[in-house]
């Protein structure tokens, strides 16, 4: 189906589950530079399984939406999501009461600040989610330096991903297993993203919209290892939320685990669905 946020023409692919209508449905956001077909597409099959109509969809400037190409733009996908909520509600056999939304990695830290904001959102859940948080980079780097860094070269590109520890915005070996190789295979994603992308990462608060959540039920699905989103995060943004909220810990080793591997994508996909089963 084609939505339609800021005049931009965004794709997205919804399932419907084989149950009866009307059925709650889950908006699904991946991670950063991921298209529908990716790792928010195999969410959106398996939890479709579990009774729940889902819409995966490709951000502004991505996959085979339209807009700025391979530009990170943190308020645009926001509104992405809005107007993705807004399509569910108004899809025949939805139940406009019962709207979540799932996001994986990057798609998790969207998903938290989309809930914080949109009343019609009854429940959000985030898997291996980035919480970024800009005081916590600033504890943690030359945080203006980094920004400067990237304005300065805002317009150029740079792969996403890179062998052999090539510079890249998703810099080193588990980035690359996953989208240099037939895993993550798909026919619009593109291996380039702009500097300026960087600059909207280190900026973008999600940690901060946890107290905002406030009624909304929050799910948080981790891996207790993770060298690309911080678990730290993510019992911080679990801490901070208000309202209902579970924190559910995966065994698994590397964050691309929950990707696309098993046994961890059944462990979260079982975590979501029991949840949203109880807060939609």
């Amino acid at each position: 189906m084609t939505i339609e946020a800021d005049g931009i023409a965004l794709a997205g692919v919804l399932r419907r589950p084989d149950v009866g209508e009307p059925s709650p449905a889950v908006v699904l956001t991946g991670p950063f530079t991921g298209v529908k077909e990716q790792v928010a597409g195999l969410y959106a099959e398996r939890l479709a399984q579990e009774g729940f109509a889902t819409l995966a969809i490709d951000h502004r400037g991505f996959g085979e939406s339209g807009g700025r190409r391979s530009h990170e733009d943190s308020q645009g996908k926001l509104a992405d999501l809005r107007a993705a909520v807004g399509a569910l509600a108004a899809s025949p056999g939805i139940d406009a009461d019962r709207i979540g939304v799932v996001g994986v990695c990057l798609g998790g830290g969207y998903a938290v600040r989309a809930a914080a904001a949109d009343p019609r959102i009854r429940a959000v859940a985030g898997i291996a989610g980035g919480y970024n948080s800009p005081a916590w980079f600033a504890e943690r780097m030359d945080y203006r330096a980094a920004l400067r860094a990237q304005l300065d070269r805002y317009d150029e590109f740079l792969p996403a991903v890179a062998p052999d520890g090539g510079e890249a915005a998703m810099g080193g070996a588990e980035p690359y297993e996953y989208y240099g190789t037939e895993r993550s295979a798909a026919p619009y994603w593109e291996n380039r993203v702009t500097r300026g992308s960087l600059h909207a990462l280190l900026t973008f608060d999600a940690l901060g919209a946890a107290p905002l959540l406030a009624g909304v039920p929050l799910l948080v699905v981790h891996g207790r290892r993770d060298a690309y989103c911080a678990p730290e995060l993510a019992q911080a943004l679990h801490d901070a939320a208000a309202g209902p909220k579970e924190l559910r810990w995966i065994d698994c080793e590397r964050h691309i685990d929950l990707y696309d591997q098993e046994p961890f994508v059944t462990q979260a996909v079982g975590a979501t669905a029991a949840f949203l089963a109880k807060a939609l």
